[in-house]
Formats: C-alpha cells, sequence, structure tokens
C-alpha cells in the first residue's frame, strides 16, 4: 500500500516549510532594502526575492530530486571537496552565525523596547532562557510537524500576514523625499540580489531541507516520486507566503523612509513603525512575532546540524542538541553587530558555489561525467567570489573592459562562471564516455 499525505497533512508541511525558513534576517534586513532602494524599490525586490525566495525553493526540490542532505548533490565535485563545503556551510548556518542570530536579534527587536535597557546581563538572561526552549523543541525531530506545521507554524504566519496587510491599510506617511542610496541608484537589482545573502535562506536550506524530506518520510512516504511532489508543493506554499511577508516588509521600510533618515537598522525600522501604529499594544505583538519567529528557524536549523554530525561524530543526537545550544548561546552574546559584520565577507564567498551547485544538480543527466563539469565550474565561483569578497577592484575593472553590463558588473564571478560552464561542457561532450 502506498502512503500518502493528506490534504491538511501537505498544508501543514507547506505552513513548515515557511516557518522554517522566516527567521531573523528575513524580517529585519528586507525593510532595510525598502528604505535603501528609494524609487527603485521594486526593482531591489525582483532581485532579492531571487535569493531569499526563488534560490531555496529550488535548493529544497534539489535535495528531494537527490534523495538527500547538501553531501548528496555535492558528490560530483568529490567526496573530500564536498564534505568540506558541507561542513562549512552546516557551521555559517549553525553554530558561528544563523542560529546564535536569531537570539540576538529577536532580543534586540523585540525585548529591548520592553525593558528598555541594552545590557550584556539582560542579553545573557534572555539567550540562556531561549535556549533551553530551542533544546526542549529539538530534542524530538519526530515532533516538528505537528509543533511547528500544526501550532506554531500557523500563529507565525497569521501574524506576518496581519503586518504586512497593516503597512497597506495604515501606512506611515511623511514629508521626506526617499531617495534611492548610491548603490540601488547604479544597481537596483544586483544590490537587491546580493542583499538577499543576508537572509541566509539558501544556505539554510541545504541544511533543513533535509528536515522537510525526513518529516515527509516519517508519514510513511518512501516513493522517490511522491518526495519530490510533496517537497516541490510545500516550498510552493511557503514562496507564496514568503512573497506576501517580503513585499509588505519593503513596502514598511520605505514608508518609514518619509519620516526617518536612511541609516537605520531593521530592528529600528520595525519598533518605529509598530510604535506610531500600534503603540505599546504593537511593540509586545511584534516581540512575540520575533520570538517565534526566531525560535522556529532556531530548531529546524539545531535538527539539522545534529541530524548530520551525528553521523560522522559518532555522538547522540540528543548530546549534539545540547552542545550546539550552549555553544550557540555563548557566540549569541558577542552581539548582532558583530556577528552581522563577521558574516557578510563570508556569506559572498560561500554563496556562489552553493548556488551553482543548486542550478547544477538540476543538469546532471545532460553530462557524460558530471564531475567535468561541476568542479571547474564551482571552483572557478568560489575563486571570483573570494576575489569580489576583498574587494578586489581590479577584477571588476577588468570585466568591466569586456562586458558592459551592470549585472556582470556587480555580481563578478557571474561572467566567469558562465564562460567556464560552456567549456566545460563542450570538453564533456568532445569526451564522452571514458
Amino acid at each position: 500500500m502506498i502512503h500518502r499525505l493528506s490534504f491538511k497533512d501537505i498544508i501543514a508541511l507547506g505552513f513548515m516549510t515557511f516557518a522554517l525558513f522566516v527567521g531573523a534576517g528575513n524580517i529585519v534586513f528586507p525593510p532595510v532594502v525598502g528604505m535603501q532602494s528609494g524609487d527603485y524599490i521594486w526593482i531591489a525586490a525582483v532581485g532579492f526575492l531571487i535569493t531569499s525566495v526563488g534560490l531555496p525553493i529550488c535548493t529544497i526540490v534539489a535535495l528531494a530530486r537527490a534523495g538527500g542532505g547538501i553531501e548528496t548533490i555535492s558528490a560530483p565535485i568529490g567526496k573530500i571537496a564536498g564534505l568540506i563545503l558541507t561542513i562549512i556551510c552546516y557551521l555559517l548556518i549553525g553554530p558561528m552565525f544563523a542560529i546564535p542570530r536569531t537570539a540576538t536579534i529577536s532580543f534586540e527587536v523585540g525585548i529591548i523596547p520592553l525593558i528598555s535597557t541594552n545590557s550584556n546581563i539582560a542579553l545573557l538572561l534572555y539567550s540562556l532562557i531561549y535556549f533551553v526552549f530551542v533544546t526542549l523543541l529539538s530534542l524530538y525531530p519526530s515532533k516538528l510537524l505537528d509543533v511547528i506545521g500544526y501550532f506554531l507554524a500557523p500563529v507565525k504566519i497569521i501574524a506576518l500576514i496581519l503586518l504586512s496587510i497593516s503597512v497597506i491599510i495604515w501606512p506611515i506617511e511623511g514629508n521626506l523625499l526617499v531617495l534611492a542610496t548610491k548603490d540601488y541608484q547604479t544597481s537596483a537589482f544586483c544590490s537587491g540580489f546580493i542583499n538577499g545573502y543576508l537572509t541566509m535562506d539558501t544556505l539554510g536550506a541545504l541544511v533543513f531541507g533535509v528536515v522537510i524530506i525526513n518529516t515527509i518520510k516519517a508519514r510513511g512516504i518512501q516513493a522517490h516520486k511522491l518526495i519530490i511532489r510533496y517537497a516541490t508543493m510545500s516550498g510552493f506554499i511557503a514562496s507564496i507566503g514568503l512573497i506576501i511577508v517580503y513585499l509588505g516588509l519593503f513596502k514598511l521600510g520605505y514608508n518609514i523612509g518619509k519620516i526617518s533618515n536612511q541609516n537605520l537598522d531593521g530592528a529600528s525600522i520595525l519598533n518605529i513603525y509598530v510604535h506610531n501604529t500600534f503603540g505599546h499594544m504593537g511593540t509586545l505583538f511584534l516581540a512575540i512575532l520575533i520570538f517565534i519567529a526566531c525560535i522556529v528557524t532556531a530548531v529546524g536549523l539545531t535538527c539539522a546540524w545534529a541530524d548530520f554530525f551525528a553521523k560522522y561524530l559518532g555522538l547522540s543526537y540528543k548530546y549534539l542538541v545540547c552542545i550546539l545550544s550552549i555553544f550557540s548561546m555563548l557566540v549569541s552574546n558577542l552581539g548582532l553587530n558583530i556577528l552581522i559584520k563577521f558574516s557578510m565577507p563570508i556569506l559572498t564567498i560561500i554563496y556562489p558555489p552553493c548556488i551553482i551547485l543548486v542550478i547544477l544538480s538540476f543538469t546532471t543527466n545532460w553530462w557524460y561525467k558530471n564531475s567535468r563539469v561541476f568542479i571547474p565550474t564551482i571552483f572557478i565561483s568560489l575563486v571570483f567570489s573570494i576575489l569580489d569578497a576583498i574587494n578586489f577592484g581590479y577584477l571588476k575593472n577588468k570585466i568591466n573592459t569586456f562586458v558592459h553590463l551592470t549585472l556582470f558588473n556587480e555580481i563578478p564571478w557571474l561572467f566567469p562562471v558562465i564562460i567556464i560552464l560552456i567549456v566545460s561542457a563542450v570538453v564533456d561532450r568532445v569526451k564522452g564516455y571514458r
């Protein structure tokens, strides 16, 4: 007998996928893009949505097609290189940046306005309570669909939709002219595209995509085609929710730009809006929303991280959950500014190889030998993303000499990757089977 998910389970799975994606960065960074892009807001929004919605959903589908996690789709680049890439992604999306960031953002956005203090002791106490909740929810991954899909995710979705709708119903009016910053004036699409990195959703999908697949399997689904179908459906549901939320947050940031300067961070933008629109109750509402949004993402990442390293370290899943929570709590106390400062260069380096890996994973049947195409293309994306991260201006000038297109100038790894991909494809066709 072939097991199938009910309509109710599919909706819950879609809600869970949406809830796993919408974490700290997804709520804080879009308002900044909306404020800084000015009249170019919707051009920037398209670029942002590609890296923050399109690529993550494609990643979920790619993992479902491959029948495993990132280590499965990275097999064509070799076992060692694939393992290194996998470990780097898990560290970034785990204890080094993403999980601690959920705690610091939920503290700065939700708690500080309520307690009117930003002391190290307050952050320490909050992070301790926060990661106790994360640990308790992560210890039983088989219950994720019941806890997140049927309870926390609907609450989170309703709250986010209410916030997005309120921006349309009660917009903030002001007299200031919202001018785009220099980056958005010259290349709004590319600036939005690169700022989408900050959500870390593509890396997150590579990590907790396996959580979604395992959740499907836990419901008795074993047929490969059904797993792909349900993963795709859950991604489609999640993408609709993400687009609605992001559009509302873009508009929110743009409206705040009418009454304030463009140097505000996302936390300040959100707090200004809810306080001006709803008063103290709005501040409390935002605190609850951010807490739920961040903790759901942290749980998904913790489950995926512990499940992965349990295979390689020989330690129990529950023991790793506890270790990860303790380490993440300590890192979170470094503060949000330090975490963001160090994350952007690293994301600029690791994102392009991951993007290329996901895209190429859909083409495995095209090549005689996958490694001939995967290895040189991903390698060149890594080299040029490293040069981009260290602001190698000479590189951009040389690219500009040959290609007079903003897209290639602002995303300098894209043009070399296309050239190497074409060359590799030709070589693969010429050599054929060995």
